[in-house]
């Protein structure tokens, strides 16, 4: 009521003033360089002070308060693992933490809406912006990202679901139509937003560049009045994408509420566009009201405008407790044959390549955070944006020299491949670090670039007890895995990502992130060997059909008996785990599974149990969905009970004809599992049939 009030007394200028946002940065490009604008952020929406509405200052994104362009040291801030390490930790509690210290950040930045979190899925192995997202996984990826929404709106400001949908790939982002059936839609990357957007309940969702089924997203009415406000009941507000907004009366009709990102003279679709369009009858002044009064509902619903945002100082060391933290839960131990730990038997250890005697990388693009002490490698190219490509201060060199004050610990940048291997053989055990910059606007090989192969070949050959970390922003191809001792996946591990990684290759730490993603063999196990539009004519339309429909990562594996290098869920351990006695029951019409879990190994650590939904006839597409899953510690001999309840519309198909979800009657195999590729335990439980409405409500 309050919301509604105030916007029946705002004038139509004032209006369309709430619905139009402007790029934030004093940059060259823009031309609307407003005072009030936090400097080199994303974006800014003037208030309103008449009516004591007040503006809205935007900033990326998933990992912390961004920079656009390079950061004077006043404006940096914590860097949080990326969001695909966030993801690879499988716990909620820690995103939701996560999400807490960089909403924090950002109000004590002085800004009220953040522009985080993305939960496009990973259907594209080489898209540049995958290290912003939560995995291939409906289920793990919209709850992770649900989860650290939740956390950052805790703070009193607004935050996103993002991008508005099908966003799944860089290269021609603009111009790309993604063609999908709309069952595989619902029950693939619409399922992730609809669970990201029930569990955080963000106040913003933020539409998409391209093309779906051949409509822009930011104007696609089934998909924003349709399927998001109709069906899901969302009451916030649709932003565009940074410039997605094109048509004034199609955005309008279409279920945009506030176009963003205006820079250049003349190039916006509202303002006194959207005004003319209103009062030629175009545009409904309904509508213009309704959108007006989902932007407005909602910063007074999150506390934005009883709370207003101001500069306050910052605690980095306790928020880099909180990275570091997410950092070690996140990294993935994938091979191991025992030379890890590096124990008390290890003399001598040569680090080598990957800038570890520097920092550790980061991501690219408009979630680019420059943490205290700024870029520790500059000079890399590319110079202007998405990049440079920027490494957090934070040293394994120096914190593995910390965690092993008994050994030597040699450095080689791994330059000349003669001479690390020289270093590799002198040593008990060789440490090479590999890199992989990716970044918004761009997609990229999954080839390590640099001849970093050749690297790692070289030192294997010198020294068998070769360890490999990676540093990368999702899958890459491994020609040297069978010849390596171990490998460590560090994704991009945020401020104190040095750290992180030196403890959980001494054993300070025992690794527990399990994969997000499936890392393939080769490009030809993917649906799409080359990601379309590499190269294409910027604003040509161009088709890329997912014929794969719902089978995205793992489930496409399944469906064609591809065996991947390592798959979805994988993540080993320096303890053991057993896990038994599994049940299944219905309850008040819900799935739920009952099991131990059992630390049968001789260190505290975390086991990651999956559960995994299988229909005896077939009839999906794919042979198994991930249905439940949970973190849990546990000291040496320790037993748990665990209890979780399935997901009910991962036991469903959508059904067009009743615009709802349908669990078909039969019996299901459930698989208490460590990856997707483990047969574990099954058992089978009949189930009667079962139908949901297009929106079931929140995870029982």
């Amino acid at each position: 009521m309050r919301a509604a009030r105030l916007v029946s007394t705002m004038t139509e200028a004032e209006k369309l003033t709430v619905v139009t946002g402007y790029f934030g940065a004093h940059t060259d490009f823009n031309a609307y360089r407003f005072a009030e604008a936090r400097p080199q952020s994303a974006g800014f929406v003037p208030g309103v002070p008449r009516v004591e509405l007040t503006p809205q200052w935007q900033t990326d994104a998933g990992s912390g308060v961004a920079t656009q362009g390079t950061a004077a040291p006043g404006l940096e801030r914590t860097l949080l693992p990326s969001g695909i390490l966030t993801a690879a930790t499988w716990d909620p509690a820690l995103a939701e933490q996560s999400g807490a210290m960089i909403g924090s950040e950002a109000r004590a930045s002085g800004f009220n809406v953040m522009l985080a979190g993305g939960v496009n899925l990973l259907r594209e192995p080489g898209n540049g912006r995958n290290f912003e997202y939560g995995g291939e996984d409906p289920l793990l990826a919209g709850t992770m990202v649900g989860a650290l929404v939740r956390g950052i709106q805790s703070n009193h400001i607004v935050a996103t679901v993002k991008h508005f949908a099908l966003n799944d790939q860089e290269s021609g982002r603009r111009s790309v139509n993604v063609l999908i059936d709309e069952g595989a839609a619902r029950i693939s990357d619409l399922l992730a937003f609809q669970l990201a957007i029930e569990q955080g309940r963000p106040g913003s969702v933020m539409c998409s560049y391209n093309l779906v089924n051949g409509v822009h997203a930011c104007q696609n009415d089934w998909l924003l009045n349709d399927v998001l406000k109709r069906d899901w009941g969302f009451a916030g507000y649709v932003m565009s994408d940074w410039g997605a907004q094109s048509n004034t009366v199609l955005d309008a009709n279409h279920g945009l509420d506030q176009e963003t990102g205006v820079s250049r003279l003349g190039e916006y679709q509202w303002l006194d566009k959207l005004g003319a369009a209103v009062r030629a009858g175009k545009v409904a002044p309904a509508r213009l009201d309704d959108m007006v009064h989902r932007v407005v509902r909602t910063l007074i619903d999150q506390g934005v405008v009883e709370e207003p945002v101001r500069a306050l100082p910052i605690d980095f060391e306790a928020h880099a407790a909180v990275s570091q933290a997410d950092a070690e839960a996140g990294i993935v131990l994938l091979k191991n044959d025992g030379t890890l730990p590096l124990g008390a038997a290890v003399k001598s250890v040569a680090v080598i390549g990957g800038h570890a005697d520097r920092g550790v990388l980061t991501g690219g693009g408009s979630a680019q955070v420059y943490s205290p002490g700024g870029n520790a490698v500059p000079g890399l190219s590319p110079e202007h944006w998405p990049g440079p490509p920027v490494y957090a201060r934070s040293s394994p060199l120096e914190a593995l020299e910390k965690e092993l004050p008994r050994a030597t610990v040699a450095w080689n940048d791994g330059t000349d491949r003669a001479a690390a291997a020289a270093a590799a053989a002198r040593a008990d055990v060789a440490v090479v670090f590999v890199t992989q910059w990716t970044a918004e606007a761009l997609d990229f090989p999954l080839v390590l670039p640099g001849e970093q192969d050749a690297l790692v070949e070289a030192v294997a050959r010198a020294n068998r007890h070769t360890v490999v970390v990676l540093e990368t922003g999702g899958p890459v191809l491994m020609p040297w895995g069978e010849r390596v001792s171990a490998v460590v996946e560090a994704w991009y591990p945020g401020t104190r990502g040095g750290t992180a990684i030196a403890r959980v290759l001494s054993g300070a730490v025992n690794p527990s992130g399990h994969l997000p993603a499936t890392f393939p063999r080769n490009v030809e196990q993917l649906p799409r060997a080359r990601i379309a539009g590499v190269g294409a004519t910027p604003d040509i339309v161009f088709d890329v059909r997912y014929d794969e429909g719902a089978a995205v990562g793992y489930r496409w594996y399944d469906q064609g008996g591809r065996d991947p290098l390592f798959p979805f869920g994988h993540g080993l351990s320096y303890t053991t785990f057993k896990r038994a006695g599994l049940t299944a029951a219905v309850e008040s019409a819900d799935l739920r599974v009952a099991f131990s879990v059992t630390n049968t190994g001789t260190r505290r650590g975390h086991d990651v149990a999956q559960v995994y939904l299988s229909p005896v006839a077939g009839g999906w597409e794919c042979s198994k969905r991930l249905g439940a899953f949970t973190k849990i510690e546990l000291a040496p001999g320790e037993s748990r009970a665990v209890a979780l309840a399935v997901e009910p519309r991962l036991l469903a198909v959508w059904d067009g004809a009743t615009h709802a979800f349908r669990v078909a009657a039969g019996e299901y195999r459930l698989t208490l599992a460590s990856s997707a590729r483990d047969n574990g335990q099954s058992v089978t439980i009949a189930l009667p049939e079962r139908w949901l409405p297009a929106g079931a409500g929140s995870h029982p």
